[in-house]
């Protein structure tokens, strides 16, 4: 939802978010739509292109979002410090 702060085509949705894989965006922004968060359309282009933007509900949502990553990006570190000790606990 970051990238989607205007309408946008899918190759450019992936090009921003590093390493995201075509089969896990193309899941995400389905359950997006699904849920009213995003809708979908198809442009009448050659090759037929695809766009992304925001619903009314999707951009309540993009406050609170952009809280949450902010405060995701502020604890990275730490909370990647907890991925490894907990990882090597249960490998032990």
């Amino acid at each position: 939802m970051a990238v989607l702060d205007k309408p946008t085509r899918f190759n450019e949705i992936k090009r921003r978010l590093d390493g995201v894989t075509q089969r896990v965006l193309t899941q995400t922004l389905r359950r997006l739509e699904r849920n009213g968060m995003v809708v979908r359309r198809v442009l009448p282009t050659s090759p037929v292109g695809v766009e992304y933007s925001l619903t009314p509900l999707g951009e309540s949502l993009r406050e609170p979002f952009g809280r949450l990553y902010e405060w995701t990006v502020n604890h990275a570190d730490e909370i990647r410090e907890h991925q490894i000790d907990y990882d090597q606990r249960v490998q032990s």
